[in-house]
């Protein structure tokens, strides 16, 4: 199913206004001079963490090393945010080597569970979804920035691909996404299994865990294709936001179905009815419900929510928390795995009904 076709461009002009500033305060994250504070010899600072011009590329526990989309530099930040060091990857990556002997910081092991946030968001706005699944499960938690307004697809996926590849000592990687954030995994699990075909190396890394999806747009985004030629959305919200829109095609080539277990959970009306009345069917203000499903899903569930609250809705975080323990969202026997995109979105679990 494609939604693309469902809303006359016309009407969403008359909406652009509106949609543009629902991003403006909605969440959207965008940094004035990088997120960088002035340097003061290597002392550790402050900093807010990066939002739209840092991508995480190693992580340690809370400890980062970042790289800046702009300039290309890194920093490593600790526990608190605050830049400890700048400089290269591997002059980064040494001080936090030696960090680690000096502190005698414990080696990360076990089973860990990486949380992507969606477009034009930050780490922040996944915290009560990793505050969830660190006090109620046995899992080493870590969210993951990558500036989601700032480059494209392919270029989120290899920042992630760098960020698994040193997870050291970790026995499983699990994955929680958000929105968009669901459709760079998708391209980085593409990129292994390419990487793999020209190479004839099995990926270097921790064995993949499960995967819960959150609002994914896995057919696109009739709300971004219905943008298309605005130069304020399409400065504002980057070349990320317009391959989901008018450029899907292209992009849906180079995206993977994950191979290990996963499961998608949709927002909408209690009802299973629409927020948003220029969107088909039901969905979530956003995103329709059918856009959200994939063939290959081990399970399927609807929470009474919309988009841009799903990943703090009560409902959704006990269902992720009971799929990445046991791969369902409410029981074994009422598992709703999807085999085809044509099966009725309306079918599915609702919060409410369970």
């Amino acid at each position: 199913m494609n939604e693309h076709s469902a809303i006359p461009a016309r009407i969403f002009r008359i909406a652009v206004g509106l949609v543009l500033l629902g991003w403006a305060f909605g969440g959207l994250a965008i940094n004035s001079k990088a997120d960088e504070v002035p340097m003061i010899g290597q002392v550790p600072i402050p900093t807010m963490g990066g939002k739209q011009f840092w991508a995480d590329e190693l992580l340690f526990n809370q400890w980062r090393i970042q790289r800046n989309v702009i300039t290309g530099h890194c920093r490593l930040l600790d526990e608190g945010n605050r830049r400890v060091v700048w400089g290269t990857f591997p002059e980064c990556r040494e001080k936090l080597e030696q960090i680690k002997r000096e502190k005698n910081l414990p080696k990360m092991q076990g089973d860990v569970v990486l949380v992507l946030h969606g477009l034009g968001r930050s780490r922040a706005s996944m915290s009560k979804t990793c505050d969830y699944l660190r006090k109620n499960g046995d899992y080493t938690v870590i969210a993951v920035g990558y500036p989601s307004t700032r480059r494209d697809i392919d270029g989120h996926a290899r920042a992630l691909g760098r960020i698994v590849e040193n997870l050291e000592g970790v026995d499983s990687v699990n994955f929680v996404a958000h929105s968009m954030g669901n459709i760079v995994i998708r391209r980085y699990l593409a990129q292994r299994k390419e990487n793999e075909a020209a190479t004839g190396l099995k990926p270097s890394g921790p064995k993949m865990g499960r995967f819960v999806m959150l609002a994914p747009p896995n057919h696109g985004s009739a709300v971004a294709a219905a943008l298309k030629g605005n130069a304020v959305f399409e400065t504002v919200a980057g070349k990320g936001a317009q391959e989901l829109g008018a450029d899907w095609k292209e992009l849906e080539k180079k995206l993977a179905t994950p191979d290990f277990d996963f499961g998608i959970i949709a927002g909408g009306k209690k009802d299973g009815g629409g927020i948003n009345p220029m969107l088909p069917g039901g969905n979530d203000g956003t995103i329709s419900r059918g856009t959200t499903r994939l063939a290959g899903a081990r399970d399927f569930a609807a929470v009474a929510t919309m988009h841009s609250f799903i990943m703090s809705d009560a409902a959704a975080l006990e269902y992720t928390l009971r799929f990445l323990q046991n791969g369902y969202f409410v029981s074994a026997e009422s598992r709703q795995p999807i085999q085809d995109v044509t099966q009725p979105a309306e079918a599915a679990t609702t919060a409410g009904k369970n």
